[in-house]
C-alpha cells in the first residue's frame, strides 16, 4: 500500500494481522486446495487495505464498550466473509486483526 496524494492515512498491517491473513491463506490453499480462492481474498484484503486509506476515519467505532474504548473500528471485505479490525493513530490505520466474520472477535482480544 503506498501513501498517495489521495490518501488520507497510511495503512499498517501489523505482525499479528499479517500472521492471520497468511493462515487464512494456507488453509485456502492447503487444507481446500483453492489457490483461486486464495487469490480473490487476497485482491479482496488489498482492495479493502485501500479503502481504508482514504475512509478510515468515517467509519464507526466497533459496537463492544471495551474496543470502542480502545478506539477500534472495523471494514469488512466487499467479497469474502472477513473484516479487519483497525484504530486510528493520527494519519496512520492500524490493522491489528484479520477474523472471519462468524469468530467471536470481540472476546477473542
Amino acid at each position: 500500500m503506498k501513501f498517495t496524494e489521495n490518501s488520507k492515512y497510511k495503512v499498517i498491517i501489523m505482525r499479528t494481522a499479517k500472521a492471520q491473513v497468511a493462515r487464512i491463506l494456507r488453509y485456502l490453499r492447503q487444507d481446500l486446495g483453492n489457490e483461486q480462492a486464495a487469490r480473490n481474498v487476497k485482491e479482496d484484503l488489498e482492495e479493502t487495505k485501500h479503502r481504508l486509506s482514504y475512509t478510515a476515519g468515517s467509519l464507526k467505532l466497533c459496537d463492544n464498550p471495551e474496543l470502542r474504548a480502545l478506539g477500534y473500528r472495523t471494514i469488512h471485505l466487499k467479497r469474502h466473509s472477513y473484516l479487519l479490525l483497525y484504530k486510528i493513530i493520527d494519519d496512520t490505520v492500524r490493522v491489528d486483526g484479520v477474523y472471519h466474520d462468524l469468530q467471536d472477535y470481540e472476546n477473542i482480544l
